[in-house]
């Protein structure tokens, strides 16, 4: 009964944001399938399909317990004021966090006897509005710690939405997310403290490096949708000790303008739906910035987006991230 009422409350969320979408065309609603919160939780759903039909085949070598910590030495700055409480809806590949206040890293760590020595701190999407917390989290890092690598879920701070209950935040949320559709510098506004989080996400885990048995040179960046966001923006900011060694931002794109772009990045593997009319311009954008920079990422257009286990990214990934392992700085 209570998971047919937490799916129920998900479900009634969710109602109040497809509303905003009845009223635009197909054409406008096909530009949504990549950053937007709509199609971070569309995304939600098929990758958890797609990893019930294709999933790769599991390792079998069980994880050392995860753990969870803090991401900031007290309140993150910047949040003091922040009033509303964090919030957890739906469950499974359909759970979604809204309202983060307290950003947090939970590390899941190989087993030693397998162990690359490569951390990937994991970004969720979510429009920063909500994170996608299950299917571009936590299944992630479950897939990546049992190849070896100790994977990091990044749970970042989000957009403050009022609401006392499902209907109430799905309006703020539909409201914020019109907002950002009109006008993509809310984009850079909302999502300013999770861009925040995750330079303090690659600090901390370098801090750790030793105790969680990885190299503080073998930190992998990745991030689905407004987490690719992130990534994009950790990899190239003018902090050198805070930028990861290798960057995987997956259908995320700088809103709403390229910042500069430094002499020297980390490597970069992008991809994204071609059918993605929103952030793929930006996307692009973003690519041929790094290439005018003489930098030369690698970058793979697939039919359509559906999260990780779809058309072959977590093969190609896997190989890249393998690779990694070895890409010194």
């Amino acid at each position: 009964m209570q998971k047919q009422e937490s799916g129920k409350r998900n479900l009634e969320f969710w109602a109040c944001m497809f509303s905003a979408v009845n009223s635009m065309s197909r054409k406008r609603r096909m530009t949504l399938t990549s950053f937007s919160l709509i199609a971070a939780f569309l995304l939600t759903a098929a990758s958890a399909q797609e990893s019930n039909n294709s999933k790769p085949e599991q390792a079998t070598t069980p994880a050392v317990a995860k753990r969870v910590i803090n991401l900031w030495p007290g309140v993150a700055p910047g949040s003091e004021q922040w009033k509303q409480s964090e919030t957890n809806l739906g469950s499974g590949g359909m759970e979604t966090t809204a309202n983060v206040n307290v950003p947090t890293l939970t590390v899941y760590l190989p087993d030693p006897a397998v162990a690359t020595g490569t951390a990937i701190i994991i970004a969720p999407g979510g429009g920063f509005i909500g994170l996608s917390i299950n299917s571009e989290g936590h299944d992630v890092a479950k897939w990546l710690v049992a190849r070896g690598f100790a994977a990091i879920v990044l749970k970042y701070r989000t957009k403050q939405i009022e609401g006392k209950d499902a209907i109430e935040l799905g309006q703020s949320a539909r409201a914020a997310f019109m907002a950002q559709l009109n006008n993509h510098a809310l984009i850079a506004e909302d999502g300013k403290y999770g861009v925040a989080d995750g330079s303090q996400a690659v600090k901390v885990v370098r801090a750790h490096a030793t105790e969680w048995g990885i190299s503080p040179d073998r930190i992998v960046f990745t991030g689905f949708s407004a987490g690719g966001m992130i990534t994009e923006l950790t990899a190239i900011q003018s902090d050198v000790s805070a930028r990861p060694n290798y960057a995987a931002p997956i259908y995320g794109a700088t809103f709403p303008d390229v910042p500069s772009i430094p002499k020297e990045v980390p490597p970069f593997f992008m991809a994204m739906a071609q059918d993605d009319n929103l952030a793929g311009p930006y996307i692009v954008r973003f690519y041929e910035a790094l290439k005018a920079a003489r930098h030369n990422p690698e970058f793979h257009i697939y039919n359509h987006g559906a999260g990780l286990y779809s058309n072959g990214i977590e093969a190609r990934l896997s190989v890249h991230l393998t690779c990694s392992r070895d890409n010194r700085r």
